[in-house]
């Protein structure tokens, strides 16, 4: 059974980028993260990646102190409030929701970009033509690193 509180992210990867929470999406996946980097056990997972970094820029918190809230033991609903707490400036649902719409559409924006992930999509299998976002890239390499055929 997955432990949430104390997640393993050697033994299963972390929630989808698309799960949400209070309406932020990515942000159950970023709790995921920064609680194994907390302690010792994000395996290859990176805290402060690219999404993580939408996601503080969004919100105007520093990843320092989310980290250190995190370490505090606080549960999903109790992060919840403390990001509430400490947005730099107050965000309507409407406004969470668009931006949160936003980063699950967010692909590739450069040459750069499109030529990684097409690399990537093709190590999958040669004919995946459905991954175009960074979270379908997301779901689908979680799901092919914990033993998943592409």
């Amino acid at each position: 059974m997955i432990d949430y509180r104390q997640p393993d992210l050697t033994q299963h990867p972390p929630r989808s980028p698309r799960v949400r929470l209070g309406g932020f999406a990515h942000l159950p996946r970023l709790l995921d993260k920064a609680r194994a980097f907390a302690a010792g056990k994000h395996g290859l997972y990176v805290y402060g990646a690219m999404m993580d970094r939408n996601f503080f820029a969004f919100t105007g918190i520093d990843a320092a102190a989310f980290l250190e809230a995190v370490k505090t033991g606080k549960s999903d609903t109790e992060m919840l409030a403390w990001v509430t707490e400490h947005l730099s400036s107050p965000r309507t649902p409407a406004e969470i929701g668009q931006w949160s719409s936003w980063l699950e559409a967010l692909g590739p924006g450069g040459a750069q970009g499109h030529a990684w992930l097409a690399e990537r999509i093709a190590g999958y299998g040669p004919n995946r033509e459905d991954v175009r976002t960074w979270c379908e890239h997301l779901d689908l390499d979680d799901y092919v690193s914990f033993g998943g055929a592409g």
